[in-house]
This record gives C-alpha cells, sequence and structure tokens, in this order.
C-alpha cells in the first residue's frame, strides 16, 4: 500500500472498520477478507483525499469519487464493482449512517468505461487552423470568434451565439466569460488573452443589448445552422488529408477538454482532480460524460508510456 499521509485519520477509520467486522457473521472468510482488504483501502482513499473522519458519513460523493480514482489507477470494472458491493456491505453495518449510498446506477458512472472507445472528436491544430483561414477568407469574424470560444472555453455552439455585449464587456473586465449552459446551469471559464481582440471588435461592431453574433434581422438557430453549414461546405479543405472522423463544431469541445486535462497534468493536479476540473468547465455533472470529451487523451497518454519506454 502506498504511504498514507493522513495515518491518524487513516487508524481512527480502522478502529471504526475493525468494530463492524468484529460483529459481523455473514460471508465466507475469504469473502469477509475480501470486503475488509477492500474497505480499508477505501479508508485509506477517504483520509487522504478527504479527511473524513467517520466513516458513518460516507455518502455518494465519496463513492463516486473513489470509482474515478480507481479507473485512472487502471483498476477492472470487475474490482471496482466488489469495491463498491465493500463498502455498501458495511456501510449497511453501521448503526447510524448519515447517507443512504447510491446504487450503481444512481452513481452517473460508466463502470464498464465503455465510453472511452467513443470516436476522438477533437480537431488537430492543423484543422483549426484552416477553418480559421477559412472564415478569415470570408471576413466572417463572428465565425471566428465562436471557433475561438469553442476551442479555448469550450463553449457550445448555442452558448457562443448566446453572447450579448454586456457578456462581452464583462469577458473583457474579468477575462472570464460567464455562460448559461444546459439546464440553465451558469459557468465561467477563463478566456485566453488571443480572444480579446476579435472580442473587441465584435464588441465595437454590436450596439449595445444586442447579441453578438446574431443579426438583428435573423432569428438565432438559422444563425447558428449557417455556421453549420458553413462547416460543411469546408469540411474537405479543413479536415487532415485520410481521416474520415466526424468533424464538427462540438469537436471542438473535445479538443478543449483533452487540452485542458493535459495542461492540469502537467501542472502537478492529480488525474482525479483534473477529471473533476474539467468536467466544471465543461459544464458536466457526469464523469462519464466527460470522459466522452477525453477520448483522445488516451491516446496522448499510451503515446508517451511508450516514449517512456
Amino acid at each position: 500500500m502506498k504511504t498514507i499521509k493522513q495515518s491518524g485519520i487513516y487508524r481512527s477509520q480502522i478502529m471504526q472498520l475493525d468494530k463492524l467486522a468484529r460483529h459481523n457473521r455473514q460471508g465466507s472468510f475469504r469473502t469477509k477478507d475480501r470486503y475488509y482488504e477492500a474497505f480499508k483501502r477505501f479508508c485509506a482513499f477517504l483520509a487522504d483525499h478527504y479527511q473524513l473522519q467517520k466513516i458513518e458519513n460516507i455518502s455518494g460523493k465519496h463513492l463516486v469519487a473513489y470509482v474515478l480514482y480507481m479507473q485512472e489507477h487502471g483498476k477492472s470494472a470487475s474490482t471496482i464493482k466488489t469495491d463498491l458491493s465493500a463498502i455498501r456491505f458495511f456501510h449497511d453495518k453501521m448503526s447510524d449512517p448519515k447517507y443512504r449510498l447510491p446504487t450503481n446506477a444512481e452513481l452517473g458512472i460508466e463502470l464498464e468505461q465503455r465510453l472511452f472507445a467513443e470516436a476522438d472528436r477533437a480537431w488537430t491544430v492543423p484543422e483549426f487552423n484552416r477553418a480559421l483561414a477559412a472564415a478569415q477568407a470570408e471576413r466572417r469574424y463572428d465565425y471566428i470568434l465562436a471557433l475561438y470560444l469553442a476551442r479555448y472555453a469550450g463553449l457550445r455552439i448555442h452558448e457562443c451565439f448566446r453572447i450579448d455585449t454586456a457578456t462581452a464587456e464583462k469577458a473583457l473586465r474579468e477575462n472570464m466569460i460567464t455562460v448559461k449552459g444546459k439546464g440553465g446551469k451558469i459557468r465561467s471559464v477563463p478566456i485566453p488573452e488571443h480572444i480579446r481582440p476579435i472580442l473587441e471588435t465584435l464588441l465595437d461592431q454590436t450596439e449595445r443589448g444586442h447579441k453578438l453574433l446574431v443579426p438583428d434581422d435573423k432569428p438565432t438557430d438559422r444563425a447558428i445552422k449557417e455556421l453549420q453549414g458553413f462547416l460543411r461546405r469546408e469540411r474537405a479543405m479543413i479536415q487532415d488529408p485520410g481521416d474520415d472522423r466526424p468533424l464538427t463544431f462540438h469537436g471542438l469541445r473535445h479538443s478543449y477538454a483533452s487540452d485542458t486535462y493535459m495542461n492540469l497534468l502537467g501542472d502537478g493536479m492529480s488525474a482525479l482532480d483534473a477529471h473533476f476540473e474539467v468536467s466544471r468547465l465543461l459544464g458536466h455533472e457526469r464523469a462519464d460524460v466527460t470522459n466522452i470529451y477525453l477520448a483522445s487523451v488516451r491516446g496522448k497518454l499510451d503515446e508517451g508510456k511508450e516514449d517512456g519506454q
């Protein structure tokens, strides 16, 4: 077992676990030993990541975090499921647990990790540059801003087209753009410095109180469809030769998620914390949905492992 930083908290947790184990009469010796060791590993995780004093206070958020932690460390789906069974087994023995633990289905995580096998939809750097060049050739600075916001802030296409002058002014003041996403969820995302010039240009050209990317005489859904039509028309020129994967505006969010995740790891953040941060920036609650956006990360990490061999 790796060194436990919060050893005092861990020892206290094990004392609580031992009390439960002493009164347990269920299961074979092998099952009891397996479950006991599994819960001990969970205690080590809780001690170091949450400094949780009482195991009666474990909740669904702890299970979600632990599953992600085990997945990041290469644990199989069967191992994860067995460990979850062990946690629930001892939780059922507690006299006064604070929370009801969610079932596997309620966790909102794909335990089989099938979603990592989803197609990599992230754009390459040359593809993005060619798209910018095509938009520049048509003097579509509104398209350029939308492409930038998706690629470097992870905005959905409808989030880009909702931006009005007040939102843009606030973004320029704070270097952070605030948008309303799915389900009315509001989030703020940092914007890089190179987005400022095009944002300032469009702000100067837009009447106060109006949307930056939607002319007054055009419905928002039509403006969105025109950008999507532009990408379809230019796809043959934009896409890398010999690549037949779907190239969509939404794929820029995949690029943003992948690069953000790798940068966070490079800055020393743990894989678990980086995963949660990417989820927050994308505006997602479910970890398995974020995994879809990180499909290309597996390839990058695998390449790094091969280079290091």
